[in-house]
């Protein structure tokens, strides 16, 4: 693209999107996301969609933590509402997501989820709730 309004204007979109889990307990994990040129909108900062996705994945890791999955995913943990709060961005480094329970009941559990970016700069909240699939 020659610009931004080729970006704009084009049908195809691309990226790629990648993270690690640092460390995984009961009651928190947390993982990172390099901020990658796949993972950039055309400001050159970070998608919001993929800090969402990094928060997302990062609560269902948690929310899996001791569970058995059956057949068919019964019960995995569904999110049913994902509330973000985007506070700010970056351009280069990596992103840190750390969640924790808010409430973890049988069927229905609420996750939230900091996204820290580079000199511990507050990126995004982020608030999961996710029901037991039958």
């Amino acid at each position: 693209m020659s610009d931004l309004q080729d970006h704009i204007n084009s049908a195809k979109r691309t990226g790629n999107i990648a993270l690690s889990i640092e460390e995984r307990s009961a009651d928190c994990v947390i993982s990172r996301m390099p901020v990658t040129s796949g993972v950039l909108n055309p400001y050159g900062t970070v998608q919001a969609g993929a800090m969402i996705w990094l928060a997302d994945v990062t609560a269902s890791v948690l929310a899996l933590e001791g569970q058995t999955i059956g057949e068919n995913g019964k019960g995995f943990p569904l999110a049913v509402d994902i509330h973000t709060n985007l506070i700010g961005n970056q351009r280069a480094g990596e992103i840190m997501a750390e969640a924790r329970f808010v409430s973890k009941g049988k069927t229905v559990q609420v996750i939230r989820t900091r996204l820290t970016g580079n000199n511990d700069k507050l990126l995004a909240e982020v608030t999961t709730t996710h029901i037991t699939a039958k």
